[in-house]
């Protein structure tokens, strides 16, 4: 299995700063994943790359089997411990141990602008049953906030060719394949609250700051207090919940 190395090394570090500091999804969009993905008791939904479980724990009140399958030891550790009754297994978008047509749909949060190769979405295929779905899930920051804005400056300056889902280059995999449908998008407002700790952690939590070597990563730190000093607390951050359905054909 194939992980980008910045991947591999930041969010290995970064775990438990990505627990605390990224935002969960709302009700709203969740509710509807679920309601379209037909979740339920004997059903399963595989959770892929899926981190320290923000979208794992979500899925489970709707009864379903989740197994969420991610490569990061350190994200997987973590999930185990905050998401017990989730399966968690070791895998790779294009590398699942998962037998064929085992999953009625697949959720990716965050993370597939990561493997958006047509190998990735041929493994996808090859785990749903013929009709399942599968859900990226994003959300995106909105940078018309002052604050959000400098922090994604900040980010930028060392973001170098780590692939991001603003690029919207994740969408080619799709216009070159036929093993799935037209994508479907759906958006939801959604928020979040931190305080000046937690902001910290927010941007520190992405594998590009969490991959600097530790005399950056002190230096961005004090960047990021600084700005966070200047704000009144509760720090609130707007996103929008993306979420990009389509199904295997």
């Amino acid at each position: 299995m194939t992980i980008h190395p910045r991947a591999a090394v930041g969010f290995g570090r970064a775990a438990e700063a990505y627990e605390r500091g990224r935002p969960d999804y709302p009700a709203q969009a969740v509710a509807w994943l679920q309601d379209r993905l037909g979740l339920g008791p004997g059903r399963t939904v595989v959770d892929l790359a899926a981190g320290t479980g923000k979208l794992t724990r979500l899925l489970l009140p709707s009864g379903a089997r989740v197994v969420a399958v991610e490569p990061v030891a350190g994200m997987r550790s973590t999930l185990a411990r905050v998401v017990p009754l989730a399966e968690v297994v070791d895998g790779a978008a294009e590398a699942m141990p998962l037998p064929d047509g085992s999953a009625d749909a697949v959720t990716v949060a965050q993370a597939f602008h990561w493997f958006s190769t047509g190998e990735a979405l041929a493994e996808i295929h090859r785990v749903l049953r013929p009709g399942g779905g599968l859900a990226l899930v994003w959300n995106r920051r909105d940078l018309d906030e002052p604050l959000q804005a400098a922090t994604d400056r900040l980010v930028a300056r060392h973001r170098g060719d780590v692939p991001t889902h603003r690029s919207g280059r994740w969408r080619s995999a799709f216009e070159a394949t036929e093993l799935f449908g037209p994508l479907e998008e759906h958006l939801f407002s959604h928020g979040q609250e931190l305080d000046r700790a937690g902001l910290v952690e927010r941007v520190m939590s992405t594998s590009v700051m969490a991959a600097l070597p530790d005399d950056e990563q002190r230096a961005a730190v004090a960047e990021i207090k600084e700005l966070a000093a200047r704000q009144p607390e509760p720090i609130r951050l707007s996103y929008t919940t993306q979420i990009y359905l389509c199904w295997r054909s």
